[in-house]
């Protein structure tokens, strides 16, 4: 059973106090995310969310006495794990941050976390990276993520792509830890069903010709081409090879190539393809997309409900434990994610610290629907979507 048990009064101050010394009476969060790179079209609405919910906090007057929150951006890059690292360090060395939300890419959150978040005693919360191997990743129980692992995106675009009378896939994926690894949960998930898949290659991100990756899985077969890759790269790449060729002209995508950049660069030439990626649906996603409308962020962008969450929750946690050291309020963040306790939904960050300050419980559903299973998992839910028309269009839910 959760139990909220906020720090002394006396701990709280000194705490605080400290913060306030050191920066204004402020405490710094990193935003650490790819704003250059190949997934660069989809980070705007992440950051964005993520700043909303610092916003919001702020604004309440609720937050540790009256503390603002300040977001510090950082650029992760996606591909360069040496760079992201480097990023991560200054956020810590230079900025001082309390927190990161981020990373994002799978390859740089691994970097980051093992070699700044750990290290340092930093929390960071992911609301993007979803490779299965950071289920397993030694974090001192400081990493968290609001996306769920492809652990579980595999088995869901498994069973659409069946649902849809698919019996054979050829499967590229970007090489690196998060196309190996969904790819990777994908094909046993599809075999344990009876489908085939004829193929599994990797492709790299950068190249200006793919031709060669879509003869080879032109040669292989399959009724569908899954991409699992960067609508701002190789993932781009191969579909238009495979368009220009007529090697394809169904496509299955995973989370990395779902994004308005995927209408605006194929239209209606890609019409009939669909693809899966973490999305949810009720109050709090309704209430989310109002509140990001208001402040012109794309509320309905691929993890940008996650990136709300994930600065959410690090406020609330810090809120709880009376403390902005990560020491005290890592062991937070599960607590005030689950129940029992008073449901949280977004616009109410506000209330939730209020109710916390006061030594009461709640349960933060948040933007996505948030649930963590251990270890720091999220559980969540899928949207599969559809190209109808030259846009991606919403079917159903998983």
């Amino acid at each position: 059973m959760k139990k909220i048990l906020l720090a002394t009064a006396a701990t709280a101050a000194l705490s605080g106090a400290a913060f306030a010394d050191a920066h204004g009476n402020e405490v710094r969060l990193g935003v650490l995310l790819s704003f250059t790179g190949p997934i660069e079209s989809l980070v705007p609405a992440i950051a964005g969310g993520a700043e909303l919910a610092m916003a919001e906090a702020t604004a309440s007057g609720n937050f540790m006495d009256g503390m603002t929150v300040t977001p510090v951006r950082a650029d992760a890059t996606c591909v360069d794990a040496s760079a992201a690292t480097a990023a991560a360090e200054r956020l810590v060395t230079s900025d001082e941050v309390a927190g990161i939300v981020g990373a994002d890419c799978s390859g740089v959150t691994t970097a980051a976390v093992s070699n700044v978040g750990v290290p340092n005693g930093i929390v960071m919360i992911s609301p993007a990276a979803t490779s299965p191997a950071l289920s397993e990743i030694e974090d001192n129980g400081l990493f968290f993520r609001t996306a769920p692992s492809d652990a579980r995106q595999g088995e869901v675009l498994a069973n659409v792509i069946m649902d849809r009378g698919f019996e054979s896939i050829a499967i590229t994926y970007t090489n690196n830890d998060y196309g190996l690894g969904f790819a990777d949960a994908l094909s046993a998930a599809y075999e344990e069903l009876g489908g085939t898949v004829t193929l599994v290659a990797a492709h790299e991100d950068g190249r200006a010709d793919y031709s060669a990756e879509v003869g080879a899985l032109a040669a292989a077969g399959g009724d569908v081409l899954v991409v699992l890759g960067y609508v701002d790269q190789g993932g781009a790449g191969v579909v238009q090879a495979a368009l220009d060729t007529g090697a394809f002209d169904t496509f299955a995508f995973g989370d990395g190539m779902i994004g308005d950049a995927l209408g605006d660069t194929f239209g209606s030439d890609i019409d009939g393809s669909f693809g899966t990626n973490p999305g949810s649906q009720g109050d709090g996603i309704e209430a989310y997309q109002t509140l990001a409308g208001e402040a012109g962020i794309d509320g309905s962008g691929v993890y940008s409900a996650e990136g709300y969450d994930a600065a959410a929750l690090i406020i609330l946690a810090m809120q709880a434990a009376g403390s902005t050291d990560a020491g005290e309020y890592a062991g937070m963040i599960e607590a005030v994610a689950n129940a029992p306790g008073e449901e949280i939904m977004p616009g109410e960050l506000g209330r939730a610290l209020e109710i916390l300050a006061e030594g009461g419980e709640i349960d933060y559903v948040g933007a996505s629907s948030v649930e963590l299973v251990g270890p720091g998992e999220a559980a969540g839910t899928y949207r599969e979507t559809e190209m109808q028309g030259g846009e991606l269009t919403t079917i159903q839910f998983h």
